[in-house]
C-alpha cells in the first residue's frame, strides 16, 4: 500500500493521531501496548473517504449495512480489558469484524486471530485492507457471530464488536479454562461486561464495567 495514503496527511497524519492516543491517555487507558499499536493504526483506512477528517475524533462513524466503526476510546478499552485479563492469548476470536479496525487493533497483540463477520461485503473489504496492511495473522469467517467458531475453540480470549441481549451459551462454551469474553451486553441499557470461566468448570463470573453503545448482535449472514 502507498506509504503516503497509510501515513495521511492534515486531519489523517500522524500529528493529529497522536493527539488522539493523548485523549485516550487523559481518558484512562493505560496499557502501553495498546497505545502504541493505535497509534501505529490508520482509522482514516477503515471508513469511507468523504468521511477521514473524522477518523481521529473519538466517536464512532458509519460504515454501511447499519453498522459502525466503533469510537476508539472503546476499543481501546476492551483491547486493554481483554489483554490484561487473559492467562494466554494464543488462540483469540473477534465477533464481528466489521470495518476491521479493532481487528486490527488485536492482531498484532495476539498470537492468532480468529475473527467473524455475518456481512459479506464487509468482510471482504476488511479482509482486503488488512492484508494490505501486512496483517497476517487473521483467519476471517463468513458466519452468524452469535455462534462463535466452534471448529477452532477452544479460545483464550473472545471479543464482541456487537452486543446481544443477554451473553451467548455458544461463546462461553467456547472459552479454553481460565478464558476471558469481553462484550457488550443489553438491549436498551448495555454495559461492556468482562466474563472469565473459572478453570476448567462450567462456573463464569460476570463484571460489568462500564456504559456503553452497541449495534445489536443480529442473527443470519448478509451475501453479496
Amino acid at each position: 500500500m502507498d506509504r503516503l495514503r497509510v501515513e495521511g496527511v492534515g486531519m489523517t497524519s500522524q500529528r493529529t493521531r497522536n493527539r488522539l492516543i493523548q485523549r485516550l491517555a487523559d481518558e484512562g487507558i493505560s496499557d502501553a501496548r495498546v497505545l502504541e499499536v493505535m497509534a501505529n493504526t490508520p482509522r482514516h483506512l477503515f471508513i469511507e473517504e468523504a468521511l477521514a477528517i473524522r477518523a481521529y475524533e473519538d466517536t464512532a462513524l458509519p460504515i454501511g449495512f447499519g453498522q459502525t466503526i466503533s469510537q476508539p476510546y472503546i476499543v481501546a478499552r476492551m483491547t486493554e480489558l481483554l489483554i490484561q485479563r487473559a492467562k494466554r492469548l494464543d488462540k483469540v476470536l473477534e465477533v464481528g469484524t466489521g470495518s476491521g479496525y479493532q481487528t486490527a487493533i488485536l492482531a498484532p497483540l495476539v498470537e492468532k486471530l480468529y475473527s467473524v463477520e455475518r456481512i459479506e461485503p464487509l468482510l471482504l473489504k476488511a479482509r482486503k485492507l488488512l492484508g494490505e496492511l501486512g496483517l497476517r495473522s487473521v483467519e476471517f469467517r463468513l458466519s452468524d457471530g452469535s455462534l462463535g467458531w466452534a471448529e477452532e475453540a477452544p479460545f483464550d480470549a473472545i471479543l464482541s464488536a456487537a452486543a446481544p441481549a443477554t451473553i451467548p451459551a455458544e461463546l462461553k462454551s467456547q472459552l479454553a479454562p481460565d478464558g476471558v469474553l469481553v462484550i457488550p451486553v443489553g438491549s436498551d441499557i448495555q454495559h461492556l461486561t468482562v466474563v472469565t470461566r473459572e478453570g476448567d468448570s462450567d462456573k463464569f463470573t460476570v463484571e460489568r464495567v462500564e456504559p456503553v453503545r452497541f449495534v445489536p448482535l443480529v442473527a443470519g449472514v448478509v451475501r453479496q
